[in-house]
C-alpha cells in the first residue's frame, strides 16, 4: 500500500504513532473509529526492536492503517524532526507493506500536556504517558478529517 491519501484509508481500526528521538507514543482506535485511545510509550532502542513492537501492536489491534505524526515547524516548513518521521515510515514500509498516512502534529504534545495538567496528573506520571496521549491527539485529528470526506 505504501504512503496513501486520507481518502484511500481502508475501513477498520487504526494505529497512530508520535515518533520522538527517545520514545514513540502509540494510540489506537477501534473499527468504528469513534474514540482515539492512548496505548503505550515505546522507549526507542534499535529500529528492529521498535518496529517489532509497533507491528505487534498493529497486529493485536487488527489495524488496517498506520498514522504517523509529522512535526511541521510552526511556519509550516519541514525540519529534521519531520524528516525523521518520514524516514520511520520508509523503514517500516521496508519491512511490511501497510497503508500509512501522515498527520500534522504541531501542537499534539502541547494539547496533551494541557489536558493532563487539567486532569490533575502529577508531573512524573505525565512524563510517562505524554507521548501516547499526543499520539491519541494525532489520531483524533485524522478521525475528524475522515468525517469530512
Amino acid at each position: 500500500m505504501a504512503l496513501i491519501d486520507l481518502s484511500e484509508l481502508p475501513q477498520g481500526p487504526l494505529l497512530a504513532l508520535d515518533p520522538g528521538s527517545k520514545t514513540i507514543g502509540v494510540a489506537s482506535c477501534g473499527a468504528t473509529r469513534g474514540l482515539a485511545t492512548p496505548v503505550e510509550t515505546i522507549q526507542r532502542t534499535k529500529f528492529t526492536a521498535d518496529a517489532a513492537r509497533i507491528f505487534q501492536l498493529y497486529d493485536e489491534r487488527k489495524a488496517v492503517g498506520l498514522v504517523i505524526g509529522l512535526p511541521y515547524n510552526m511556519d509550516g516548513t519541514e525540519g529534521a524532526r519531520a524528516q525523521s518521521s518520514r524516514a520511520l515510515a520508509r523503514n517500516l514500509l521496508g519491512l511490511r507493506d501497510i497503508p500509512i498516512i501522515f498527520q500534522d502534529e504541531r501542537l499534539s504534545t502541547f494539547e496533551a500536556t494541557e489536558a493532563l495538567i487539567s486532569a490533575g496528573m502529577r508531573r512524573d506520571r505525565r512524563k510517562q504517558v505524554i507521548d501516547a496521549h499526543a499520539a491519541a491527539n494525532i489520531l483524533r485529528s485524522v478521525l475528524d478529517r475522515l468525517e469530512h470526506i
